[in-house]
């Protein structure tokens, strides 16, 4: 009787009501219900939305600093590498208004650390009492002075001077890659440097990778102009050795760095190859196994070819120049294209003179450790003269 009551009984307002006053609570919570599954609906999709438009703003950066490049190569012209893209192209408007050094409006995590406000302080170094203030960065195989945007930034905020260097070819310098046909040829950028700085003044020289055969072949032409040579998971070769003599150490036991050769062959497949190419698909693995994601898609769209030549060269070395220069090395403990091992063979075969172990970093550690990286650097700076 209640029931059949009820079906007649005129509708109250209160019901059209009460469902609002029901669902505005469960907007919050966790509980089940129509307006749940539509929360979850739209967290999802926010969610997925978010991460587009952290990958198009990576990607973005990423063509932006291309694009500054390109337009650096088309001017002409191989110049020190000053800080980054974006202090020599500044953005219009009021100081108030400009972004900052990175473009980026992300947080930044605990994998992709660095350039934090309280780090572009002075950290003390008293560079009156170094030998000199004056690093030359040198970059390996298939990157440009532009991987070094973060180690640039954290040593001149402490009062250094910075030039960090596109060998020919490489970064904004437009010399063909396949055209050359000698080290010296390919060193030449770091050469003329090295010829212009005034009599009695050192640089600390660091080299990455290919860049190790580099510095140690300016090492033999330039000693009393050297300071310090720095390896950075570097090719620390010893006389009549060649950069191909080394990797072949490890012939069989690198299957992803074989796997992303390609080699090039401008003068036909009759005549040897004239640069190497790395498989983009497999350089993340090879070379970038630590590094934040931003960073990869900048080398994926700045990388260019090596010269295969130079790797092919014999260096000639004697005591009395190369082996009068301090030499450190820096091992790097997560590295794919130059594992530890071989690392660890090279430096046994020409011991340096202190060995430096960075821990989490991969083949890039500008990238995947450059807090670590500039703590190192500083303390080799501050070593005395013997």
């Amino acid at each position: 009787m209640g029931n059949l009551c009820s079906l007649f009984a005129p509708p109250k307002p209160v019901k059209k009501r009460r469902p609002i006053k029901k669902r505005q609570p469960s907007l919050a919570g966790s509980g089940s219900g129509p307006n749940t599954n539509r929360l979850n609906r739209f967290r999802s999709s926010s969610s997925r939305r978010d991460n587009k438009f952290d990958d198009a703003v990576t990607t973005e950066q990423a063509l932006a600093a291309a694009a500054i490049l390109s337009r650096q190569q088309k001017t002409g012209g191989s110049l020190p590498f000053e800080r980054s893209a974006s202090q020599r192209h500044p953005v219009s408007g009021t100081k108030k208004n400009q972004l900052p050094r990175s473009s980026s409006t992300r947080s930044r995590s605990s994998t992709d650390p660095l350039l934090q406000p309280h780090q572009f302080l002075n950290q003390g170094v008293k560079l009156d009492n170094l030998e000199t203030n004056h690093f030359i960065l040198i970059h390996g195989g298939g990157f440009g002075a532009w991987c070094w945007y973060k180690t640039i930034a954290l040593l001149e905020e402490d009062g250094f001077k910075v030039t960090a260097i596109d060998l020919a070819g490489c970064g904004i310098n437009s010399f063909n890659i396949n055209g050359i046909s000698s080290l010296s040829q390919y060193v030449k950028p770091l050469t003329d440097i090295l010829e212009k700085l005034p009599i009695g003044e050192k640089v600390i020289l660091v080299g990455h990778d290919f860049g190790g055969a580099c510095m140690s072949y300016v090492m033999e032409l330039f000693p009393s102009k050297i300071s310090k040579a720095v390896f950075l998971a570097a090719a620390m070769l010893t006389n009549g050795q060649s950069t191909l003599d080394m990797f072949s150490l490890q012939a069989g036991q690198n299957d992803l760095m074989r796997k992303a050769q390609i080699f090039i062959y401008t003068n036909g497949n009759e005549h040897p190859p004239t640069a190497i190419d790395l498989d983009k698909s497999l350089i993340r693995d090879l070379l970038f196994n630590q590094s934040p994601s931003k960073d990869i898609a900048l080398a994926s769209v700045s990388m260019k070819s090596i010269p295969f030549a130079p790797v092919l060269e014999k260096l000639s070395l004697s005591d009395g120049n190369y082996g009068s220069v301090r030499r450190y090395y820096i091992e790097t403990l997560e590295d794919n294209a130059i594992p530890v091992t071989l690392q660890e063979n090279l430096i046994s075969s020409s011991p340096p003179e202190k060995v430096y172990r960075l821990k989490g970093a991969d083949h890039a550690p500008f990238f995947s450790k450059p807090q670590a990286l500039h703590k190192l650097l500083l303390e080799i700076a501050r070593i005395r003269p013997t």
